[in-house]
């Protein structure tokens, strides 16, 4: 051990540097790991853990009302927002018990106080001097809400988990991922919502037909949407309240204001001057690709690098770095085909890239696109639609993209993404027999690619 207190410290428990202190314990280190708020981090205490459990909440209003066109007899029903909190708030608890679980498990020794730099060797550990070989950031990112006349009346979405009560109405502020999900969720429950996004349409990074499809998708569903609307200040009604006012000159009244502009590298306060590690935009920690920074013995991994903020992007990076640093394998993480979900309502599921983005790289594509009613509303009468696409690579057939909007988008897609990432061509998928009736099916019965987009210069 070269006279250190520990082989590896991790600073920051959340998903990533749980898997990274755990497999490096496993493998016989001697590890420390500090974390100043709850195990688990982000995901578990306020991000896709709880986002997903109240998106279930508020998808059970619409299955009541589906379910009389399938002969059920469904009684008045009310929504309980106090007891969805006291039962998160129950479930988070016990995840916190299972990361400390994991953690402590293989051996690793668990500081709950916050951990910062004195220089590239030690660290400030609530009070407690402590030295360590290699040193991990894992600390993740927090919420970001710009500078306005107002700023302190908004919430973000750490607060929203722990709201006392819903309000009647909600302006959500974003054209993120976090701000479609709560604008979904918050409208499922029963607020009237609106969602103010300065540019059109939301959603910037993903595939553009999944943009609009989505939009128009929210809007049946009641949310009020203004795209190319911008906050000039928000003001506390005397009465209660507050109003919105917008650069256009235009109102919003609400009872409560939530702002998903966006996240940032967590990097604040660590003292990362002392140890001479170097960051860049917004505070983003600078890695190569075995996530090492400018300082030799020190790594970063997750959300705090700013690559790609999923949290299982951050669990096989840590993974990855722990065998690299003491038993390694060769473990490597491909970046190309990452699939993720966002759970608005509908949900989407993508992996690889979007239409335009796969023009830019491989030039002539084949693009098949479906949209249909899914099933389940030929009985229900709802009006909501499901989008499918497929982007392939017209010279070799590759299928580099697929979008889905609809029920169940994000589980499809997980499937799916094994046979992208293995370099499935559109043969490959038609030679794949459907299951029958499912949405799924589509993605292997598209038979006949659109036609391509006129050239701007035939117009």
């Amino acid at each position: 051990m070269s006279g250190y207190d520990f082989d590896f410290f991790v600073i920051g428990a959340g998903s990533g540097g749980t898997r990274a202190s755990r497999i490096a314990a496993a493998h016989g280190a001697k590890v420390g790991v500090a974390e100043e708020r709850h195990l688990g981090g982000t995901c578990v205490n306020v991000g896709c853990v709880p986002k997903k459990l109240f998106t279930y909440a508020a998808h059970f209003a619409e299955d009541f009302e589906d379910a009389e066109g399938f002969g059920w007899t469904v009684g008045p029903r009310r929504h309980a927002w106090p007891a969805l909190i006291a039962n998160k708030n129950r479930e988070i608890s016990r995840l916190n018990g299972i990361y400390e679980r994991l953690i402590a498990g293989p051996g690793a020794e668990i500081f709950d106080s916050r951990a910062t730099f004195l220089d590239n060797h030690t660290l400030d550990v609530g009070g407690r001097r402590i030295t360590a070989d290699k040193i991990l950031i894992a600390v993740g990112g927090r919420p970001f809400v710009p500078d306005f006349d107002g700023r302190e009346h908004v919430i973000t979405s750490d607060g929203a988990f722990f709201l006392p009560d819903l309000p009647e109405r909600i302006v959500v502020v974003g054209g993120g991922y976090i701000a479609v999900e709560f604008a979904g969720i918050f409208n499922g429950l029963g607020a009237q919502v609106t969602q103010i996004y300065r540019g059109n349409p939301f959603l910037r990074g993903f595939d553009d037909d999944v943009r609009e499809f989505l939009a128009g998708e929210m809007v049946k569903k009641g949310v009020d949407l203004r795209f190319d609307a911008d906050v000039r200040r928000v003001v506390r009604r005397s009465g209660g309240g507050f109003s919105v006012d917008l650069k256009d000159g235009g109102t919003v009244e609400t009872d409560l204001v939530m702002y998903a502009t966006g996240r940032v590298p967590n990097t604040g306060g660590l003292g990362l001057d002392a140890a001479g590690v170097a960051t860049g935009r917004g505070g983003a920690v600078t890695v190569d690709a075995g996530w090492r920074t400018n300082i030799d013995n020190i790594y970063a991994i997750g959300d705090v690098t700013d690559r790609i903020q999923l949290t299982p992007v951050a669990i096989q990076e840590g993974h990855a770095l722990a065998d690299s640093l003491f038993n390694p394998s060769g473990k490597t993480v491909g970046y190309e085909f990452v699939p993720s979900a966002v759970f608005s309502q509908p949900e989407i599921g993508t992996v690889g890239y979007t239409e335009a983005e796969a023009r830019a790289k491989f030039g002539a594509l084949d693009i098949y696109r479906s949209e249909f009613r899914p099933m389940k509303h030929t009985l229900s009468g709802r009006d909501e639609r499901g989008l499918m696409k497929l982007v392939v690579v017209r010279e070799t057939q590759r299928v580099v993209g697929l979008h889905v909007v609809g029920p169940g988008a994000g589980e499809m897609t997980q499937g799916f993404a094994v046979a992208i990432v293995m370099g499935a061509t559109k043969r490959d998928f038609d030679a794949t027999i459907g299951i029958h009736p499912t949405a799924a099916e589509e993605l292997v019965t598209m038979r006949e690619p659109i036609p391509d987009p006129v050239p701007l210069a035939a117009e």
